[in-house]
């Protein structure tokens, strides 16, 4: 109802209730009259009050009391009751009456709108509740939408007070880890005897089955070492040092769906993470591959760039031709398997440090020029526009991590060698917080929306929430934090070791397992673990992982290695 409605109806039912009470004000002067002439009337302390002008002079301008009010006042009668009796019963009543129903009129709006179900459906969708879901799956989407915050409220003390589950996922005896990746709760390790295993941390037993190698001359153990490995919703990647690349299909099995061959070894590694397109990088070539749409994997694009290639990235959401982003040295190229265009974005600068992308943007940290001349800074580029949107920070030391595809809209997190981990706001290009973080250098980093999670090269795994700028927790490990994802109820973390130790095979002795990385899952809701992976290669019978249920602030100790 608007405001023009609501007048006109409080207009309307005034003068209806005026008409009504104007033949009742025509008698009650004269009623009230001969009430004040009465020669006694009981009044306050049982006094006399023949003739009291005053009393008379009330009874007027309150129009009166109807022949039931003519009754005793007792001793302990409160006037100001009395007054707000004869003012509701006066000409003012009208409008009290207007406002009650106006009243009574919006809180049935209200209560309609509280039990909208589209609405609530709507504020789950908007809040992050259930994304997946149609509002014909539940019904009643208060209820649902009740609970998720109350979960999510759960979820967030949890972390803050470091309590749930934490296992340290099986290693191999006799291997060092190499590389570690993850996508939704699953892990994929690579090691220095070639093997490599997926975990699904969403399920209770962490099934860890090996993908086996296609080559079966190769025996177990003695397959080159892994070099990278990558992981998405439906594939999983591993890249070797003789310059071989797997490819397996975690729905059908644990033998390679593709594999290709490259002439040296590979640089750099990268998997989409929202379709099937894989892109590596080996001497001055880039590969794209991907499957035809009978489901025969082919190359979709091939490059050559002047340079090796150091960091390389796939855009997601860019239909069915894959984009991705190279950097080689002081030169970062948009590549496009389209029309197999190579696209200059960056040249003739510092030499970049490190690399991100979102589905519109790249950032990438370019080493400075030395204090005098120009710090080390991180330049954000519009992928579309292919020009220069954003030049962030100016300081000594190189960034060593950004990331932009997993933190919130309009910010964005970095790591830097002299350990600090900053905030950018993309808006206005500044600095909205500096931690520090670490002692030995930023290896790895995530955000959102309350906390942030930062790894160190000395091993630490710090959380901090970055709204009270304070550190929450943190873990140690004796190894460099390579590996970091989480989300609103699990973290993985993974320490990989800068230097590979082999085994000795003349004195037949195991790699210490303090040389060998280190993988940890949390869960922080434990509820939310399955009891069997949806991915088919993960239900192998394989020993099941112990996991365990405690307060994780007691769980491991500053030294642990």
């Amino acid at each position: 109802m608007d405001d023009c409605s609501l007048d006109e109806f409080r207009r309307r039912w005034q003068e209806e209730l005026a008409q009504a009470q104007a033949p009742r004000k025509r008698r009650r002067p004269e009623a009230a009259e001969r009430w004040a002439r009465r020669p006694e009337v009981v009044h306050g302390r049982g006094e006399q009050a023949s003739g009291d002008p005053a009393l008379a002079q009330g009874l007027l301008e309150g129009a009166g009391r109807p022949p039931a009010a003519r009754a005793t006042w007792t001793e302990g009668q409160d006037v100001a009751s009395r007054s707000r009796s004869l003012a509701r019963e006066g000409a003012g009543g009208g409008e009290q009456l207007v406002d009650q129903l106006i009243r009574d009129l919006v809180s049935k709006t209200w209560k309609v709108i509280a039990e909208d179900e589209v609405l609530w459906y709507r504020l789950c969708q908007q809040e992050g509740h259930l994304p997946d879901s149609s509002i014909s799956d539940y019904s009643c989407w208060k209820l649902i939408f009740q609970e998720c915050r109350a979960k999510e409220h759960m979820l967030r003390t949890n972390w803050k007070n470091r309590k749930g589950a934490v296992s340290e996922l099986e290693h191999i005896p006799d291997a060092v880890l190499c590389d570690v990746h993850s996508h939704d709760g699953v892990v994929i390790a690579g090691y220095t005897s070639g093997d490599v295993r997926v975990w699904d941390t969403r399920t209770w037993d962490y099934v860890a089955p090996f993908l086996e190698s296609e080559d079966e001359e190769d025996e177990p153990g003695m397959q080159p070492n892994v070099s990278f490995v990558r992981i998405n919703s439906s594939l999983a990647v591993a890249a070797y040092e003789d310059g071989f690349l797997n490819i397996w299909d975690l729905r059908t099995g644990k033998y390679p769906v593709h594999r290709f061959e490259h002439d040296a070894r590979i640089q750099a590694l990268a998997l989409s993470q929202d379709d099937a397109t894989v892109a590596t990088a080996s001497a001055f070539d880039v590969v794209m591959l991907s499957p035809s749409e009978e489901g025969y994997w082919q190359i979709a694009a091939e490059f050559e760039v002047p340079k090796l290639v150091q960091y390389l990235e796939i855009v997601p959401e860019t239909g069915r031709y894959p984009v991705a982003v190279a950097a080689a040295g002081d030169l970062m190229y948009l590549l496009k398997a389209e029309d197999s265009a190579r696209t200059l974005l960056y040249a003739h600068g510092p030499p970049v440090t490190c690399l991100d992308v979102s589905a519109n943007q790249v950032a990438f940290g370019v080493r400075g020029l030395g204090w005098v001349y120009e710090g080390s800074k991180i330049l954000v580029y519009s992928l579309e526009a292919g020009r220069r949107l954003l030049k962030l920070g100016n300081v000594l030391r190189d960034f060593t991590c950004v990331n932009l595809s997993d933190s919130p809209p309009n910010l964005m997190v970095s790591g830097n060698m002299d350990g600090r981990v900053r905030i950018h706001d993309l808006r206005s290009g500044n600095i909205a917080l500096s931690l520090s973080a670490h002692q030995l250098g930023v290896s790895a980093v995530q955000m959102d929306d309350w906390k942030i999670v930062s790894g160190g090269q000395e091993g630490l795994v710090s959380v901090w929430d970055y709204r009270t700028n304070q550190k929450l927790w943190e873990v140690y490990s004796g190894h460099p934090v390579q590996h970091i994802s989480f989300s609103s109820h699990s973290l993985i973390t993974a320490n990989v070791p800068y230097q590979t130790v082999m085994r000795n095979v003349d004195l037949d002795s195991f790699t210490h397992r303090r040389h060998r990385g280190l993988i940890r899952a949390y869960e922080f809701a434990v509820d939310q673990l399955a009891f069997q992976s949806p991915l088919p290669v993960c239900r192998s019978s394989c020993d099941a992982m112990a996991t365990h249920y405690y307060d994780l602030a007691l769980a491991f100790p500053y030294n642990h290695v």
